[in-house]
């Protein structure tokens, strides 16, 4: 049975929070180092389309709608973001053990930045962008075919 597609913009995130999170667990299964350098490449690539949509789309609408709370929600995760880029650029610079040691930290940093969002900020935005998802799904799937360059 299919999966079934995701129909507003927090579900759409959410699915993308669980390919990243499928691609970690596949990481972590395998000990060939040159599956481990493929699966780690297909996780940077998503995390960033993730991150270009929540950063263009997501959360200007949330920050937009949001009170103080909500504002520096927004405020912390884009800090993570930059610090998730730079890991992935560490990446790039690394290999072997290292490597390994570096994507297990982005592994980590990555998981606690999804249950910080899914914990705080997404039931938040159900209730404040009730009306919006939708658009909003819409407007991220342009963007992620665009980026994915379909």
């Amino acid at each position: 049975m299919a999966a079934r597609q995701p129909e507003d913009a927090i579900e759409l995130l959410k699915v993308d929070h669980r390919t990243v999170n499928d691609l970690f667990e596949r990481y972590e299964a395998t000990q060939d180092y040159a599956m481990k350098q493929q699966i780690a490449e297909q996780a940077c690539t998503a995390l960033d389309v993730h991150a270009q949509l929540e950063e263009d789309i997501f959360y200007p609408a949330f920050e937009r709608e949001a009170d103080d709370e909500g504002k520096q929600l927004v405020e912390e995760s884009l800090q993570e973001h930059l610090m998730v880029k730079d890991m992935i650029a560490e990446l790039q610079e690394v290999h072997d053990a290292e490597f390994d040691l570096k994507f297990q930290e982005l592994m980590a940093a990555v998981r606690d930045h999804v249950q910080e969002e899914e914990t705080d900020m997404f039931p938040e935005a159900e209730r404040i962008l009730a009306g919006d998802l939708t658009d909003l799904f819409t407007q991220m799937q342009t963007l992620k075919r665009q980026l994915m360059g379909a």
